[in-house]
């Protein structure tokens, strides 16, 4: 149910407009507040009127309302616990997606940080069009959600995708993002992502492929489930989500400094980052010449800062990760038991579609209760949702 929950609907220029109207009416049934933006395109499919009827509140069709309304307009950016967009043309999702604010939908959606959900709706060749489905990937990587259109009858009369999806898919939809939301509020959630980088001389260091997306992805998700997010991380290439704390850091030994600092005052911990296990035990201050004889480095071993937070767990809740290449489950389930975890993510490497650098991963969680369950191929934002819905699991638990 949505009760108590606060539904921003925008409604775009589409055909599929006037299914919206049964949007407003079942949401309102599942006991939310939903207001109503319409675009000028919009307004030419369906009335203004009847989703003021329908919601019961004025509807927003002008940047600058000559009559106030219930909820003032500037205001209602902050007002949404949900943006939902349906339809949403291929118009919106470039706006969106480009930084564009033209119009009080477009502005509204930039002002806001509340969740926002899509469901497009579209003629199946501007749906395929390149610049389309690389805007739709653009807010998708961005932690948008989308209810994917159907396949079937469009306005032009032929058959394909770009149909409207089923209103109860999109109203699930957006039931999922209200329950989300607030999870964790009052809360806060340190994540640590990304790889280190343990230097040898000034122009060479020891590293991994990791690419900080699951970190990323998790704080995020965090974030959005109403928790306050410290993130610490390694290089990476990803700009920083919304709304949260970035520390950047760039060794093992920085990262410890610094987790160490925030650890006694956050509630949960997920440590993502791929740390390093070792660094050159001597750092050469010049650069290392080539020469004929060959080199052996020594090294020696990292801050364990995992363990570290294992010994001293003061009722946290500690979610760690564990890669793998053979013997997984059995190995995790052991750095679960040794590192005192309330959960382990385990990543096992030669799974298609698992692994370093990708956009998808097939994980399997084991939790200290020794429940495992195995996943099928995700997104990593997707995962990053499943691995939260077991944290707060393990939080009310």
């Amino acid at each position: 149910m949505c009760t108590g929950k606060n539904i921003l609907l925008g409604v775009t220029g589409s055909i599929a407009a006037y299914k919206s109207a049964e949007l407003v009416r079942g949401l309102k049934v599942r006991g939310a507040d939903v207001h109503v933006i319409m675009t000028r395109s919009a307004q030419k499919f369906i009335s203004a009127l009847t989703f003021q009827t329908l919601s019961g509140h004025r509807v927003v069709t002008e940047m600058f309302p000559q009559e106030e309304i219930s909820v003032p307009h500037i205001k209602l950016a902050e007002w949404a616990d949900v943006i939902l967009v349906a339809p949403a043309t291929a118009n919106i999702l470039g706006k969106v997606a480009s930084g564009l604010a033209d119009d009080m939908l477009s502005t509204v959606v930039l002002a806001s940080k509340a969740p926002l959900c899509f469901a497009p709706a579209m003629n199946a060749r501007m749906l395929s069009h390149p610049v389309v489905v690389d805007n739709i990937r653009k807010l998708k990587d961005r932690g948008c959600t989308f209810i994917e259109p159907e396949r079937g009858e469009l306005a032009c009369g032929t058959i394909g995708e770009g149909r409207l999806a089923d209103l109860e898919a999109i109203i699930d939809g957006v039931m999922t993002l209200c329950d989300r939301s607030g999870q964790l509020s009052g809360k806060h959630v340190l994540v640590t992502a990304g790889r280190t980088e343990e230097p040898l001389d000034p122009v060479r260091f020891l590293t991994n492929p990791a690419t900080g997306k699951m970190g990323y992805a998790l704080a995020e998700a965090a974030h959005l489930r109403g928790a306050r997010v410290s993130l610490i991380s390694g290089p990476t290439h990803i700009s920083p989500p919304p709304g949260i704390d970035l520390f950047n850091v760039r060794t093992a030994e920085e990262m410890a400094r610094k987790a160490f600092e925030l650890y006694e005052e956050c509630d949960i911990v997920l440590m993502a980052a791929a740390v390093a296990d070792f660094r050159p035990k001597n750092f050469s201050t010049e650069k290392i010449k080539k020469n004929g004889a060959g080199l052996t480095v020594a090294l020696e071993r990292t801050e364990d800062i995992l363990a570290d937070f294992g010994r001293r767990k003061s009722g946290k809740i500690l979610i760690g990760f564990a890669l793998e290449t053979d013997d997984g489950v059995e190995n995790a389930t052991e750095k679960l038991n040794s590192k005192n975890l309330d959960l382990i993510v385990l990543n096992c490497l030669g799974e298609e579609g698992a692994g370093f650098g990708g956009d998808t991963n097939i994980v399997t969680l084991i939790d200290r209760f020794r429940r495992i369950e195995k996943l099928p191929k995700l997104t990593k934002r997707d995962l990053a949702n499943r691995i939260l819905d077991r944290v707060v699991d393990l939080v009310n638990e």
